[in-house]
């Protein structure tokens, strides 16, 4: 067809092909071609060009198209007409009415619209026009707006009702030429019925007022002004499409976009079918809501305890004001005056209230804080670095990253190293004399960016790359799949070098802590400090949920605080226990920069870490909600300094290495870090740009163009990142470092840490309140320059004594041919609660030597006695401990496939189901393996756990919180708040006295009984082997009477976990095989086409 019409005329126009040809002639064309093609006349009431406009010539379709007619089925109504003016002539009722925009306007497409409930597909279209079979109706603009409704002449600016044009004979009374007959009576000519008739089968329409006018009568400027296009693209960015906001758009979000008066004139003009206080009632509805759900994340409880808590640093503003209005808030770098603030009011206040009472534009400028607009706030990350940063990376051009450094040390605006400057050295050292770039560049790390956050592409190409430079990559809080550590050591190496712990523990098993050259434990982020990680469900993708031991389709949400973490004495476990599960990697502890680090740092020295990261705010935090905390977190030039300081006070400075990160962008930020105290940097933004990241910042939507930060399969195939480029990035640092290092006088980076003597605050920066910032609390570094050591010194490092650990002294050496030959071996031994850590090290050795662990109880360790803190923490398959007695806190902590059986010595004169016989949090984080206890454990009992099977008699509060996976059978009572957060696994809980439902969190579960053949199996099986291991009495009753005690059992089960597993569930019985029926079940739960 296209071949045949392009010999004929101009095909290629804007959306109008210009063919000189009838319309008989087109039609006829067609049904050659195609006989079932489709044509509809377009905007039949156009004066010109149209089949029933005023110069057409015709006036009826009949005429135009003649014994073709029958092949005619739909007209088009166009913008100047409404399906009731169509209704009144009768020769049309035999067609289905149309509405669609004109293709050639791009800002008006989707101006009208049909409402089609019919499938996605050519036939289902072809019979909705044929037919109306699935034709609900259309949506319009009201006939008024389209140019064509009235008489007139446009050039004269002359618009006349039909009346008023016969008043005038039809002439124009301007420029005394004839008038075009409008729409409005053109329809008027050839209708046969009154004006008002609704015909009974007709299809129903909605009339609505286009946007930029509703914003223009709101603002009181032309549609046309920058003003009102510059509100109708923001609310179009932000809210939808233009129909979207006219018709679904809560009146709330309008409100928070474009303001109340926008809202108020939508309701006015029935736009919104809502009542002017219920909108009002929406919006605050709405506000409150997003604060509960800030406060929630951050641990406020009531606002009252949060009122004057001062948990916020002042930055930018100076002594007086805080001393006088906010007396008591920490400000170290002063700023803006009282002078200043009442200038930027007054502006304000301008800008909304005219003093001369002229008429004001309401709408709030689009700033670009979030996504950059052209004017609104400087990104350092904007189309011109974005561009110079990827093309001198992939090139392998050291000239072009020289353009792209110096930009960005340029737009150094809004940070406090953009106020510094160096003091050079009178006599250079020779460049050729500095430390070289290769072992630079091993001080270099990528940033914690978990797998589900980015792509499985973007993260083992950093890890590839920071293996091959030597230096390390991060997994962030995501854990790492098997065959990436099988690839440890290859030529292929994708394995990172840091495992980051976060309170979540995902993925955290006994082998990846085991393939660890660093362990890092994630306190905060930097960028929003005291809130927790979250993967949003639609990200949830299976293969990532197999590697984090969750459910598909399931948000997950790492709390704020670790669970056992509630004191500097706690962080020192967890290192102690982390360096247990590997003792070649070093520990490292992620801190943000606040004030008062330097003391937690202090703390975190003293706990033997051999690593403290100081993050700053300016980093990313992409693949968090929108709703997360935006403006807080404080630079790391602050915490750095303080940190530095601090350890050197209190001779600390030589047992750690500091490392810091948050925007690190180029050689100079490094150079200036280096200067007040760091040793190590981290880049996390930087690497992603190099990979092809282009900051479209929807990170979180997993929609992510270039394939970085999703998880979409068909977006994945566009990553063309290589590992090349960011080791380009990280080599061209190194130089760049290498020459600030050579003018600055220094060799080796371990003389320029700390020399804060060689910064000075600079007045040569535009900035508007130049001088005002006071930069001492950085600067005045008492211990610069001197002699003291100020860097790491592996002499000094912190003795965990691990020699002196009962795994040491007695497992490793009697299990030696149990982990080399899986022989098996049983043995004896008494504890005392100061045996911390159990088991640990023997379960490393067991995984060093054997990925997967060994056969089931290859190694039993009898025990007697109290077990300390964490007791067979991270053990993994083939090793049983059984101990009698009991334990303290975080039994079981990070189970990963090994056995732990607690129970009460024969003799004991106290009944175990009515007495706490293990601490609190025991397996936190578990991952498989099973335990059984033989009594009542404490407070958050396994809690995020992810596959571990457990048997308890009865649990304190908080229990099974943010599980994941597993299986629990509680036979007895539970604390407050059971099941908070549960979004995997099953719980069976004996509920005999029917009290369970006081103490359920029933926000994600559901309650049912256990009627299930295989749930019955399942649960008769644990109690069975919980009996078995422990000797319980409880257990033995229970299975004694089983049909008696089976209908008091409770199965707890999440929704979402129930939703997925039926569903996968449903799709194999239908042939597909496991993987493919978690695949549908997935794009079936977050509702997404595939």
């Amino acid at each position: 067809m296209a071949q045949r019409l392009e010999k004929i005329g101009n095909i290629h126009s804007d959306g109008r092909p210009i063919l000189g040809l009838d319309s008989h002639d087109l039609l006829e064309m067609m049904l050659d071609v195609c006989p079932e093609g489709i044509l509809i006349p377009a905007h039949i009431w156009t004066p010109h060009f149209s089949v029933l406009g005023a110069k057409s010539g015709f006036d009826s379709v009949e005429e135009c198209f003649e014994e073709l007619t029958p092949y005619v089925h739909a007209l088009e109504t166009g913008l100047s007409s409404d399906p009731a003016m169509n209704w009144r002539i009768s020769k049309l009722d035999r067609y289905q009415l149309v509405s669609n925009s004109d293709a050639h306007s791009p800002s008006k497409l989707g101006r009208e619209a049909n409402l089609l409930d019919i499938d996605c597909s050519y036939e289902g279209l072809y019979q909705a026009i044929q037919t109306g079979e699935g034709l609900e109706g259309t949506v319009e603009f009201f006939p008024e707006e389209g140019k064509y409704h009235f008489d007139g002449h446009r050039k004269c600016g002359v618009s006349l009702s039909p009346v008023e044009a016969e008043r005038l004979g039809g002439i124009c009374p301007v420029c005394g030429k004839k008038l075009t007959m409008g729409v409005d009576h053109r329809v008027e000519q050839l209708a046969d019925r009154a004006e008002g008739f609704v015909k009974k089968d007709g299809k129903k329409y909605e009339s609505l007022v286009p946007l930029p006018e509703v914003i223009s009568a709101c603002m009181g400027y032309s549609t046309a002004s920058k003003k009102v296009q510059g509100c109708f693209e923001q609310m179009i960015q932000t809210l939808g499409t233009e129909f979207d906001i006219l018709r679904n758009v809560p009146s709330e979000d309008i409100k928070s976009c474009a303001g109340e008066r926008i809202a108020d004139e939508l309701i006015d003009s029935h736009m919104l079918e809502k009542d002017y206080y219920a909108a009002v009632d929406d919006y605050n509805h709405a506000v409150i809501s997003g604060i509960v759900k800030i406060a929630s994340k951050m641990g406020i409880s009531t606002i009252q305890s949060y009122q004057g808590s001062q948990i916020f640093e002042a930055i930018g503003i100076s002594s007086d004001v805080i001393e006088k209005y906010f007396t008591g808030t920490v400000s170290r770098v002063g700023g803006i005056t009282l002078e200043d603030i009442e200038e930027n009011v007054e502006k304000l206040h301008s800008e909304a209230f005219d003093p001369l009472g002229l008429p004001t534009d309401l709408t709030l400028d689009s700033v670009g804080a979030h996504k950059m607009r052209s004017q609104g706030e400087e990104h350092r990350y904007n189309p011109q670095t974005i561009h110079l940063l990827q093309q001198s990376t992939w090139t392998g051009s050291y000239d072009l990253f020289k353009q792209y450094t110096d930009l960005v040390d340029k737009e150094n605006h809004g940070n406090l190293r953009g106020l510094l400057d160096f003091k050079f050295a009178e006599t250079p050292v020779p460049l050729e004399e500095v430390e070289s770039v290769d072992d630079i560049v091993k001080r270099f790390k990528t940033g914690a960016m978990s797998y589900g956050s980015i792509s499985q592409e973007a993260h083992e190409t950093l890890a590839i790359a920071m293996n091959h430079l030597h230096g390390k990559s991060n997994t962030g809080e995501g854990g790492e799949s098997d065959e990436r550590l099988d690839s440890a050591g290859s030529s292929d190496d994708r394995c990172s070098a840091i495992k980051q712990v976060a309170s979540g523990r995902f993925g955290v098993t006994s082998r990846y802590l085991v393939s660890a050259r660093e362990i890092q434990i994630k306190m905060a982020q930097g960028a929003k400090p005291g809130e927790g990680g979250h993967l949003p469900a639609k990200k949830v993708y299976p293969w990532i949920a197999k590697t984090r031991h969750s459910t598909p389709g399931v948000s997950l949400i790492s709390p704020p605080p670790h669970h056992d973490i509630y004191s500097i004495e706690d962080l020192a476990q967890l290192i102690y226990d982390l360096k247990n599960a590997n003792k070649y990697a070093d520990i490292s502890v992620k801190l943000v920069s606040e004030a008062g680090v330097g003391t937690v740092a202090a703390g975190v020295a003293k706990a033997g870490a051999q690593t403290i990261l100081i993050s700053g705010y300016d980093g990313g935090t992409g693949a968090a909600p929108r709703s997360s905390i935006h403006n807080a977190g404080l630079p790391w030039e602050l915490g750095l300094a303080e940190t530095h300081q601090t350890l050197l006070k209190n001779g600390l400075r030589n047992r750690v290495r500091i490392e810091t990160d948050g925007k690190l962008m180029s050689g100079r930020d490094v150079a200036i870090a280096a200067l007040m105290g760091a040793e190590e940097f981290g880049f996390a933004t930087a690497p992603l740009v190099t990979m092809g990241c282009v900051m479209m910042r929807v990170c979180n939507l997993d929609t992510c163009p270039v394939g970085v930060a999703t998880q979409n399969p068909e977006l994945r195939k566009r990553f063309k990142g290589k590992p090349e480029y960011v080791e380009n990035f990280m080599r061209f640092i190194a130089q760049e470092l290498r020459e600030y290092m050579s003018k600055l006088g220094f060799r080796t980076v371990s003389e320029m840490v700390g020399r804060t003597d060689l910064l000075v605050q600079t007045d040569n920066v535009q900035e508007p309140h130049q001088g005002k910032v006071d930069l001492s609390a950085i600067l005045n570094n008492p211990f610069a320059g001197k002699d003291q050591k100020v860097t790491f010194d592996p002499k000094a490092v912190y003795n965990f004594e691990l020699e002196k650990t009962m795994d040491e002294k007695v497992l490793v050496k009697k299990c030696a041919n149990a982990i080399n030959k899986g022989q098996k071996t049983e043995l004896s031994v008494n504890l005392t609660n100061i045996d911390r850590t159990f088991g640990t090290i023997l379960g490393a050795e067991i995984t060093r030597k054997n990925k997967n662990g060994l056969a089931d109880d290859t190694i039993t360790v009898h025990c007697n006695g109290a077990g300390g803190q964490s007791f067979g923490a991270f053990i993994p398959k083939g090793l049983t401990l059984e101990l009698t007695g009991d334990s303290n806190d975080y039994f079981g902590k990070g189970l990963s496939g090994g056995k732990l059986i607690l129970k009460v010595p024969e003799k004991a004169a106290y009944k175990a189901e009515e007495n706490i016989i293990v601490g609190n949090v025991a397996l936190y984080g578990a991952t498989s393996g099973t335990a059984f206890i033989n009594g009542v454990a404490g407070e958050r009992f396994a809690v995020r756990n992810s596959g571990a099977s457990a048997v308890v008699e009865g649990v304190g509060e908080h229990g099974c919180e943010y599980m994941t996976g597993g299986r629990v059978v509680v036979l007895g009572k539970t604390g407050k708040n059971f099941a908070a957060g549960m979004s995997g696994g099953i719980a069976y809980v004996l509920d005999v006295d029917n009290v369970l439902y006081k103490n359920l969190n029933k926000a994600m579960i559901s309650i049912e009984k256990v009627e299930n053949k295989y749930d019955k199996k399942e649960l008769r099986d644990l109690i069975e082997a919980h009996v078995e291991a422990t000797g319980s009495k409880l257990g033995a009753k229970v299975l004694a009477d089983f049909d008696y005690y089976l209908p008091h059992f409770k199965k707890l089960i999440p929704n979402e976990y129930k939703k997925m597993i039926t569903l996968s569930a449903k799709l194999e019985e239908k042939g597909l095989n496991s993987q493919q029926a978690q695949m549908e079940a997935f794009y079936d739960s977050i509702g997404a086409k595939h």
